[in-house]
């Protein structure tokens, strides 16, 4: 079968899904067709009961309802079974992931939500409590120590739009980027939760500005550029006069500066900078290259975490570079690849011992239990080719369409 024809049948499947109540579905059945949750993740294959834990997950979620183009049924019948080749370009989970998953897509919505009312609070009010903020940090924490790789495949699927409040998603994505580094340079806790918190109100300088600066959809005029170069100085002012401790101040002033001292506001150099500064440089950094601006085409992550590692001009710190590498590998966890053997895939995991040969999930292809196929990537073995472009992605009728 070519892959237009691939692409078709799995059109038409799509076509062929409905909705499916989640109170109504008989808990333990089993579904003649692949079970999707909100037409993108694989919940269950037609092998694969819906689990008590299952159901419990999705309504502790706030998941009422589940996409399939089969019917539940008592029992499992073989022949009823059809998985269609090639799998959708889309982000299926094993059983087992299923719960993380769906726990990943709703603290991604509501920590956006949560970094939107921050934003709002300082705008209207001009105040804000560190305890209050740190709390929030310290359940981030966690969740993205245990699901850093879930929430990458989310926040790379994560579609955005012109109405996006810029700064408020620069500000979540570069945080669990921040935190995730954090996590690899084994900060204790406390410090951990003290970099969170930096990286996301590293920006908060910006709401000092007039709104059509720094959401503007436009390109800036000289004078406004010169305005946006003031944030980190806003921001620092800002954070003291709220009584934040001197590490995150100092985070949010020189969280532009560069190793070479080519940075702004006071070109500091190498162990001038400090610590989580140069962390969110980094990380801002790549989120940056890797999302999309109005007048600015996103980079793949491949692609962008090759420019962050050429460092031109040694613009930043070496350590943390190399920790962004490997905590996301250098086909960073969510990209979708083309594979040595002809199939595409998503990584989904990092190499501990390399980065250039991630975990990745092979679409189209189930172990024998009804799970999607994982495997690692090597030299001499099954290798990714490239990523894959935005319209192989979006060509595919099942393919999140990646704005990012």
């Amino acid at each position: 079968m070519s892959d237009i024809d691939i692409l078709e049948s799995e059109a038409d499947e799509t076509k062929k899904m409905k909705a499916h109540s989640v109170k109504e579905i008989p808990v333990g059945s089993f579904f003649s067709q692949p079970v999707f949750l909100e037409k993108q993740f694989i919940l269950a294959a037609p092998e694969m009961p819906l689990a008590p834990e299952m159901v419990k997950a999705l309504e502790e979620w706030e998941f009422h309802e589940v996409y399939s183009a089969g019917e539940p049924m008592e029992d499992y019948a073989a022949q009823n079974a059809e998985i269609s080749e090639g799998g959708a370009l889309s982000d299926p989970s094993t059983l087992g992931d299923s719960d993380k998953i769906i726990r990943a897509e709703k603290f991604y919505a509501s920590f956006l939500k949560y970094v939107e009312s921050v934003f709002t609070q300082v705008a209207i009010k001009n105040d804000l409590d560190f305890k209050t903020v740190a709390e929030k940090i310290k359940g981030a924490c966690d969740i993205i120590r245990e699901d850093r790789r879930f929430l990458l495949r989310v926040q790379k699927n994560n579609l955005s739009s012109p109405t996006d409040n810029y700064l408020a998603s620069h500000s979540m994505k570069s945080t669990i980027i921040a935190i995730i580094i954090g996590n690899y340079l084994k900060l204790p806790a406390h410090r951990l939760i003290e970099l969170g918190v930096a990286a996301l109100l590293h920006e908060i300088g910006m709401i000092k500005l007039p709104p059509q600066v720094y959401l503007s959809q436009r390109p800036l005029q000289p004078q406004e550029r010169k305005a946006i170069l003031t944030h980190p100085v806003l921001g620092f002012n800002m954070l003291k006069s709220f009584d934040f401790p001197l590490t995150v101040t100092l985070a949010a002033l020189e969280h532009h500066e560069r190793e070479n001292g080519s940075g702004y506001p006071r070109k500091l150099s190498g162990d001038r900078i400090s610590l989580y500064a140069k962390i969110i440089a980094v990380a801002c950094s790549y989120e940056a290259l890797s999302a999309q601006r109005p007048h600015k085409e996103a980079k793949d992550g491949y692609s962008g975490m090759l420019e962050l590692l050429k460092n031109e001009g040694k613009q930043y710190d070496d350590t943390i570079v190399r920790a962004l590498v490997y905590s996301l590998s250098i086909y960073p966890i969510g990209l979708y690849v083309l594979l040595s053997s002809g199939r595409k895939g998503q990584v989904v995991d990092v190499n501990p011992e390399n980065p250039r040969f991630p975990v990745v999930q092979i679409f189209g292809e189930l172990t024998p239990d009804g799970k999607n196929k994982i495997t690692g990537t090597s030299l001499d073995g099954i290798s990714i080719v490239r990523p894959l472009t935005k319209e192989e992605i979006n060509s595919d009728s099942t393919a999140p369409q990646e704005q990012e």
